[in-house]
């Protein structure tokens, strides 16, 4: 939906969306209304139905090869899938019940952290959205009593206005300290680079806690006791992430697509998690040891983080700065976790039809994924853990592997017409068997998932195929509206026109690979 146009109304309405989230997550059949069920009863019976009725051209002799193909790669990806979710479970139900016992009694016991640092990024945030994420660190700071310095990077005065009018009204008897820094230099990775070196120079100890958040965060109730207490009840946890929630004014289907995504992203991280490591240190928060991040070589990876490319040259990372503190200490063998019954609101405001922002946080991610995939991959399975190590590699095949269906089904036109149909009907059934475990991790059964589902993972694999030949391309619409990759200098052009005709000829290639194998064109002959 769209945001409310009045202030009032805005903060009204926030409120209210808040609180409905704030309660417990539905679970098991409470979830499912009877209008939902008679939803995924009426859609199931008529796949099925298609199925069955419909005249099968799956093992036709002359097609047999193609679904043989298909098949294949989806007992891969599904099986590989399903390896995840019961990782997922198993940390759900044995390893994390266990870990939440430990924890709460440490935290019982009175341990709490040393000193706590908050360092927050805010740039020309909403209004009612920053009181409500000040609010929401100081009721807990208020409520769990740990000294604490709130370190807020900033880009201009009105940030600091609003922040210091809500402090002075409602924050009076909280026993923390706020400081502002005004970023002198453009883009989030210098702001958190200016913050780390004052929390430097402020005095901080090894096992005080750093916690690395947005200005959109909003903290539920809980979640400072159940992150901070983890590293009292296990000295060698270096980092943990904090599972997420969102809230999105804009376009209904993209808050039904990041409720998706989020919901995978619970799945995937209780998975990393088993491994005692995770694929990344979210911004929206995470807590840190101060241990390794105090450090000089920390603190320029986070600021000047770049990469070396053969065709590019060296180019420095815009975004992604979450990756790059997760590879620091990915490479410094440290333990990080996951954090599930600790969550954060993100809050988005989305203008327009939604397809564009899509795509450009796409680009965003992926960019950021596939910059860090192969550093990370080189630093081989016994640092980065064999699981962990594996599906870094995964991402870089799956985009590849992700398009193969697509293609082969477009191309059976050519052969068989009807074929097409019926690899849209198990499109559609496959995605809606995966998401009735992905409703696992949702508040809510959504019926449009299976088809987001499809249409995320097709999305994503061409944004992957495209950057992985633009690795310096990057766009970030925050901070000023960053961008890099696009230089309109001679060797700039040339570099581009490089990376076009590598990404041309390589589809080609792939086009030409799968139409030879389902016979449509001619095998090449030397003789």
């Amino acid at each position: 939906m769209d945001a409310p146009k009045t202030v009032y109304a805005f903060e009204k309405h926030l409120d209210g969306w808040l609180r409905s989230l704030s309660g417990p997550s539905p679970t098991g059949f409470d979830k499912w209304s009877p209008h939902r069920i008679a939803q995924f009863t009426t859609l199931l019976a008529l796949l099925i139905a298609a199925l069955i009725f419909w005249p099968n051209s799956f093992f036709e002799p002359n097609l047999i090869h193609i679904t043989f193909a298909m098949g294949s790669l989806g007992i891969w990806r599904f099986g590989w899938w399903f390896t995840h979710a019961v990782r997922a479970e198993i940390f759900a139900w044995s390893r994390f019940p266990k870990m939440r016992a430990r924890v709460n009694a440490v935290w019982q016991a009175g341990w709490r952290p040393p000193h706590l640092h908050i360092q927050m990024t805010t740039y020309f945030e909403e209004a009612a959205i920053t009181r409500r994420v000040i609010g929401s660190i100081l009721g807990q700071i208020r409520r769990e009593g740990i000294p604490t310095t709130l370190w807020i990077g900033t880009g201009s005065s009105y940030d600091e206005e609003i922040i210091i009018d809500f402090v002075r009204t409602h924050g009076a008897d909280v026993d923390a300290e706020i400081v502002f820094l005004r970023q002198n230099q453009l883009g989030k990775r210098m702001v958190i680079g200016m913050i780390l070196r004052a929390i430097n120079r402020a005095g901080v100890g090894p096992d005080d806690l750093v916690i690395f958040m947005d200005g959109d965060a909003v903290y539920r109730i809980g979640v400072l006791e159940k992150t901070c207490s983890m590293f009292g009840a296990d000295t060698d946890l270096q980092a943990l992430t904090t599972n997420e929630e969102v809230i999105c004014y804009g376009p209904q289907w993209i808050q039904n697509w990041l409720s998706m995504r989020f919901a995978q992203r619970r799945l995937a991280m209780q998975s990393h998690a088993m491994s005692d490591k995770v694929l990344t240190l979210t911004g929206r928060k995470s807590v840190f040891r101060a241990r390794y991040i105090i450090d000089e070589k920390f603190i320029r990876t986070i600021e000047a983080d770049h990469l070396d490319h053969w065709l590019w040259g060296r180019f420095r990372f815009l975004s992604g700065d979450d990756k790059s503190s997760w590879y620091y200490l990915l490479s410094m063998h440290a333990k990080m976790t996951y954090v599930p019954d600790a969550c954060v609101y993100t809050i988005e405001q989305i203008e327009g039809s939604g397809t564009g922002r899509m795509v450009q946080n796409f680009r965003r991610w992926s960019g950021n994924m596939l910059r860090n995939g192969s550093r990370t991959i080189a630093l081989g399975p016994f640092v980065a853990k064999p699981f962990i190590w594996w599906c870094l590699v995964d991402q870089r095949i799956a985009m590849w592997t992700m398009l193969v269906s697509p293609a082969l089904a477009i191309l059976t036109l050519f052969i068989e017409p009807l074929y097409i149909l019926h690899c849209v009907i198990w499109i559609v059934l496959s995605r809606t068997l995966l998401c009735l475990f992905l409703f696992r991790y949702a508040r809510a059964p959504d019926i449009t998932w299976p088809f987001i589902l499809y249409f995320n993972q097709i999305i994503n694999a061409s944004v992957k195929v495209y950057m992985i030949f633009h690795l310096s391309k990057q766009k970030w619409a925050n901070r000023g509206n960053q961008s890099a990759g696009d230089g309109t200098a001679t060797l700039d052009k040339i570099k581009n026109a490089t990376a076009m005709f590598q990404l041309i000829t390589s589809v080609i290639g792939f086009l030409i690979g799968l139409a030879v194998y389902i016979e449509l064109l001619p095998l090449p002959t030397l003789f």
